[in-house]
């Protein structure tokens, strides 16, 4: 569903919608869903279009599997 209303949302059909509302999601809950996709497509445009690149260590927590710690402030 995320992958098709980023790229051909005029294409949505209620049977994209099937799989989430067997899930127990009623209209609002499919609209909020809806929102939260369209606000990362929103995010990922913002950061490619000012050419934001992925900080280095998430990109390596993100390789290694290794979380990120919080560094300590004070």
């Amino acid at each position: 569903m995320a992958e098709k209303i980023s790229g051909e949302p005029t294409r949505m059909t209620a049977d994209d919608w099937r799989p989430l509302r067997d899930l127990g999601f009623d209209d609002t809950g499919l609209l909020e869903i809806a929102h939260i996709v369209g606000i990362f497509n929103y995010l990922t445009r913002l950061a490619d279009g000012f050419g934001l690149a992925i900080d280095p260590g998430v990109e390596e927590a993100t390789r290694t599997g290794v979380a990120l710690k919080r560094q300590h402030q004070g």
